[in-house]
């Protein structure tokens, strides 16, 4: 799986829409996922609640990404919400720094958590659940996961914010 961005021409209202995102502060997760399509994660900051019942979360992937159809394929994820500390991981599964997927699982940073699933140590938050539906809007999709287990340590988070990364505290 390349990291190496494409390059593409963006219309101008594009642009704009990306540039007032920009100024949107969002949580910094990674997705990961492991099953028979393949063991992967990227980072993302879509990740937003839907319901308390069932708790239910959403978040999007771009259908260009290499990762897009493996996590579509293994219908199960682990939503890592990632600490100040963690600022590095995220540059890793957002292919800003050279790694590549499988030298990011060899580190001795994970465990394995509900069904299998990989879950990053030191996270402020894991949720782990079943994708129970996706929806196609433009270039993304937009994966509805049902959770089925969350797990919670309380630690300065880490945001995203004008095309930074930022720890924040509780």
């Amino acid at each position: 799986m390349s990291c190496i961005p494409k390059p593409q021409e963006v219309p101008e209202f594009s642009q704009q829409f990306r540039n007032a995102m920009a100024h949107l502060s969002a949580a910094v997760s990674i997705v990961t996922t492991n099953g028979a399509a393949g063991k992967i994660g990227i980072t993302v900051s879509s990740v937003c609640s839907v319901t308390d019942t069932p708790p239910t979360l959403l978040f999007c992937i771009n259908q260009n990404s290499s990762v897009h159809d493996i996590i579509k394929q293994n219908g199960k994820v682990c939503i890592n919400v990632l600490s100040h500390e963690q600022e590095e991981m995220a540059k890793h599964f957002a292919c800003m720094l050279c790694s590549s997927m499988e030298e990011r699982f060899a580190w001795d940073i994970w465990d394995e958590g509900f069904d299998g699933q990989p879950v990053l140590r030191g996270s402020i938050s894991s949720l782990q659940g079943d994708i129970v539906d996706t929806h196609s809007v433009g270039t993304h999709t937009i994966f509805m996961v049902e959770l089925k287990h969350i797990d919670v340590m309380p630690n300065t988070g880490l945001v995203y914010f004008g095309r930074q990364f930022k720890g924040i505290e509780i």
